[in-house]
């Protein structure tokens, strides 16, 4: 029996795969996921990824009778600019797997289906780690994750190309809550809440407030232990998708365990300004196969193109030790 066109088997087996790969990765942690319910996964295009901000308000004045109106146009739309991230995961296989092994469809189906599973956690994990990240590792080429856009002290450094020391850029910092300073004592289960609630204030503004607080291990037991059993009250869909969850005002509180999440702290997140910005010819592509030059083997590339984006980080926090 001859062997089955190959190429066509991979390409098609990845091209069927590549919206359950998006869907995949943006359920790998609880801001992704929070996310791509809002629609906040948006394509993007261009040479960097721009995301417009309105960092002021425009003209208003009262007025009485014929008295002039200032009309002269307000400067109030400005923009953030973030650098495309790339990421690849490959799926390969040797002449004697393809060849000698698994010579039937099915079988090698089932081997290309297992290493495309594969690939699919490998990108899920990298991505979902980037996102908390501060985006220097693998020499700056890491997605830029929360810890650059939600920073620890965000009167320094540069997020989207604008320069936080600047007073004039005052607009572009997130809130920060220092338990011990601002607090006066490390945080623990009997003051955590009314730290909780000083900084959910502070990230309020009208109807926009945090709808997702993500804590590492520490803080969330801090929370968790701090409520009454009637108190603790879980998102089902969290739930489903494997977060533990529970309930601060408008927020979901969850658990982040990934290894880019700092100790002893809290993320306070308005995600209607957060965005995961991609690009549509690179979401979870498949390129065309590629044969080694110099080996008995073949690989196909599954490629990813974004970054973590926002428009407003007035409306961010952090609560930290």
């Amino acid at each position: 029996m001859p062997t089955p066109n190959l190429s066509e088997i991979i390409t098609t087996t990845l091209r069927n795969r590549s919206g359950k790969t998006a869907d995949n990765v943006s359920k790998g942690n609880a801001l992704s996921m929070k996310l791509k319910e809002k629609g906040s996964w948006k394509p993007a295009t261009g040479r960097t990824i721009v995301q417009e901000v309105e960092y002021a308000e425009g003209n208003f004045q009262w007025y009485s009778g014929y008295e002039e109106i200032d009309i002269s146009p307000p400067d109030v739309i400005s923009a953030f600019e973030f650098n495309w991230k790339q990421a690849a995961a490959s799926v390969s296989a040797s002449g004697l797997e393809i060849d000698v092994q698994n010579t039937g469809k099915e079988q090698i189906i089932d081997l290309f289906e297992a290493r495309i599973k594969n690939a699919e956690k490998t990108l899920k994990n990298n991505i979902n780690i980037g996102a908390i990240s501060n985006g220097t590792g693998s020499g700056g080429k890491q997605l830029g994750g929360l810890k650059l856009l939600v920073a620890n002290d965000p009167t320094t450094g540069t997020v989207g190309g604008v320069d936080r020391s600047l007073t004039a850029n005052i607009w572009a910092r997130n809130h920060v809550y220092d338990a011990s300073t601002d607090g006066g004592t490390a945080a623990t289960a009997t003051n955590i809440q009314r730290y909780m609630n000083t900084l959910y204030l502070r990230c309020t503004r009208g109807a926009d407030k945090p709808d997702l607080i993500l804590a590492d291990a520490l803080y969330y037991g801090l929370f968790w232990s701090s409520l009454q059993a009637i108190q603790r009250i879980n998102d089902p869909k969290r739930g489903v998708a494997g977060f533990q969850s529970v309930a601060f005002g408008s927020a979901d509180v969850c658990y982040e365990d990934s290894t880019e999440m700092p100790a002893s702290q809290m993320y306070f997140l308005n995600t209607d300004y957060l965005f995961m910005r991609y690009s549509p010819k690179r979401n979870f592509t498949p390129l065309d196969r590629v044969q080694s030059i110099n080996q008995d083997a073949i690989v196909q590339l599954i490629t990813f193109a974004a970054n973590l984006t926002g428009s407003n980080f007035a409306l961010q926090g952090t609560l930290k030790a």
